[in-house]
């Protein structure tokens, strides 16, 4: 268990294996976003990379199919992990969230692939 609120990254499949379909890309976050409550009932505060890429992209003129994508995705990732204190690496290919998972353990920081594996706040941790 753990006393205060962790802010954890949800890292998995997004652009990979969808050949840039939209309503591919769009599944996988569903999925991403799926894990948000769990982690949340758990006391703790979920992030996504794309809840904050996908915003920057669109006020660029771009999307996530965009060859600006990488230069936007992946760094809005790492810079969110500087601020997060563990990652929750959901199943399926994906470099970019094969990068989270490296950039965290080089980080400290631990990296959880179930949900069940993340410790759940104490009821004194609660505000």
């Amino acid at each position: 268990m753990t006393d205060k609120p962790l802010l954890i990254l949800i890292a998995g499949p997004y652009r990979s294996g969808t050949g840039n379909d939209p309503r591919a890309m769009a599944s996988n976050l569903a999925r991403l976003e799926a894990a948000a409550w769990p982690v949340f009932a758990a006391g703790h505060l979920p992030m996504i990379g794309e809840w904050v890429a996908l915003p920057v992209l669109r006020s660029a003129g771009a999307g996530a199919t965009d060859p600006l994508a990488d230069d936007v995705l992946y760094p809005a990732a790492e810079r969110l992990l500087a601020r997060c204190d563990a990652v929750l690496r959901l199943p399926g290919e994906s470099a970019g969230a094969d990068q989270d998972v490296a950039i965290a353990r080089r980080r400290g920081l631990p990296v959880y692939h179930d949900v069940a594996e993340i410790p759940r706040l104490t009821p004194q941790g609660i505000a």
